[in-house]
């Protein structure tokens, strides 16, 4: 038997019929992706598999370096063959890690390689994957289109023009919508510099003149109506920790004023000057029915040496802890809901310790205000949490504090137009679990249930959740 197939990642019979039967062919929604809409729009065809694969991936990269591979074959200079034979020679040591399972997923799903890679094959394997790349069915939409994936959302500076979300909206023949998210990331930083820099471009851009904190309020809403134009339903930020502060109005506009002045704010201070704009945005975003992702827990460029050397977002960040995580997490949703101000709110943990404070967190805020079941979501193992073992505890934790009926499911946080597999590795991990559940008889064989379960978090969630 091959090493991908249908029992694949799960070891009980009603899993593997859930899986088959119900899972495995669901269109996707990716509702939060790192895709860029422009490679989307200009659909240029990849220059060889080493491209594709390793050009951007850091998981990868953490994974060569561990394995003693050079930099220079990792992110500098070094030949395509040679990366790619690093990466094949590094395959060999991932057992137990996910990227020996998304690694063959993919080669199997979107190549039709059913050998596992290894430092004996790696060019036989790289050449029969750069002659796929010829053909127009590996361009990008169509990889896309080939993973029946219905909505793509992307992730988008607040300042971003969304010129190639306009185009591709007027693409008949792509049917695949491409949206934008709002990502406010650069409204929270804590160097008065690049904040003020920020700043100066926003008023730039939208012709307010921002000298009091209602000013930053109402040019964040004139870009929140742009993107909305343009199909945008969802924001999402990363804080590395949640912390919140209550401050009156008055408080918070000295702060803004203080800020602005280029003086750095003391953790009090900075917290409750966030927690204001945290406020003030999810106000802007629940008029218009739009959902809010927070994405929490990454602390990153651990290494200084390196950031200096390759950039950002080259691999070298890591899990973050907090003190009083349950205190600043349900002090900023309730400063939301007092002031009218929750939208729905997708809440993702970065620390697997933190899972059941952030299960029973989502549980206070409830509501049937939104028209949707569960509104305030626990999302899906993210990251270093994109795991069997993240995932199963993720689904667990969910499960044991709240309503797993209805999840939104997976996504795939990914920059690359292959990794849509993640979606059906979720669904195998996700039907092992329910499976195991009935077979041990902890829930009943009950088919009109399950199917409802899984077709739910596979995807019918997800589109009546954000409405797109």
């Amino acid at each position: 038997m091959k090493f991908i197939n249908d029992s694949f990642m799960i070891n009980n019979e009603s899993g593997r019929k859930l899986y088959r039967e119900l899972a495995k062919d669901l269109p996707v929604i990716d509702y939060h992706c790192h895709l860029d809409a422009k490679e989307i729009y200009e659909n240029k065809s990849f220059q060889d598999i080493t491209q594709l694969w390793l050009a951007g991936d850091h998981y990868k990269w953490r994974a060569m370096r561990a394995n003693g591979v050079s930099e220079e074959k990792i992110t500098g200079s070094a030949s395509s063959e040679e990366k790619f034979q690093a990466w094949a020679e590094t395959v060999e040591s991932c057992f137990g890690n996910p990227l020996y399972h998304w690694t063959h997923l993919e080669l199997d799903y979107y190549f039709g390689i059913e050998e596992n890679l290894d430092s004996s094959n790696w060019r036989e394997i790289m050449n029969a994957c750069n002659q796929c790349l010829l053909q127009d069915d590996f361009k990008p939409r169509a990889l896309i289109s080939r993973s029946n994936v219905e909505v793509i959302c992307t992730t988008d500076s607040p300042l971003d023009s969304l010129e190639y979300h306009r185009l591709l909206r007027d693409e008949a023949d792509f049917k695949t919508r491409v949206l934008p998210t709002f990502r406010p990331d650069e409204i929270f930083e804590e160097n008065p510099q690049q904040f003020l820099l920020f700043i100066g471009k926003l008023a730039a851009l939208t012709g307010i003149n921002i000298q009091r904190f209602a000013d930053l309020s109402r040019a964040m809403e004139n870009r929140i109506d742009y993107f909305h134009d343009v199909g945008c339903r969802i924001s999402d930020h990363g804080p590395v920790e949640i912390h919140y502060q209550a401050a009156t109005a008055s408080e918070v506009d000295k702060l803004f004023t203080k800020k602005c002045s280029g003086e750095a704010l003391s953790q009090q201070e900075n917290a409750a000057l966030m927690g204001a704009i945290f406020v003030m945005l999810a106000g802007h975003y629940k008029q218009r029915q739009w959902a809010m992702q927070i994405h929490f827990g990454a602390i990153r460029s651990n290494n200084t040496l390196m950031k200096q050397k390759i950039g950002i977002n080259t691999g070298f960040d890591s899990i973050a802890d907090q003190c009083h995580l349950a205190q600043g997490l349900n002090g900023l949703l309730d400063s939301m809901a007092r002031n009218n101000a929750l939208p729905k709110t997708i809440l993702y943990n970065l620390n697997p310790i933190y899972n059941d404070i952030v299960a029973t967190t989502i549980a206070n805020f409830q509501s049937a205000s939104d028209g949707v079941k569960s509104p305030v979501q626990f999302g899906s193992g993210w990251w270093f949490n994109d795991t069997r073992r993240g995932m199963e505890s993720q689904l667990n934790s969910l499960a044991d504090q709240g309503l797993l009926m209805n999840f939104v499911g997976m996504l795939t946080d990914s920059r690359s137009f292959i990794s849509y597999t993640r979606h059906d590795y979720f669904r195998r991990i996700l039907c092992n679990l329910v499976g195991g559940w009935v077979e041990r008889g902890e829930v009943p064989d009950n088919p009109k249930i399950l199917s409802n379960l899984i077709i739910n978090i596979c995807h019918d969630n997800a589109k009546n959740y954000f409405r797109f």
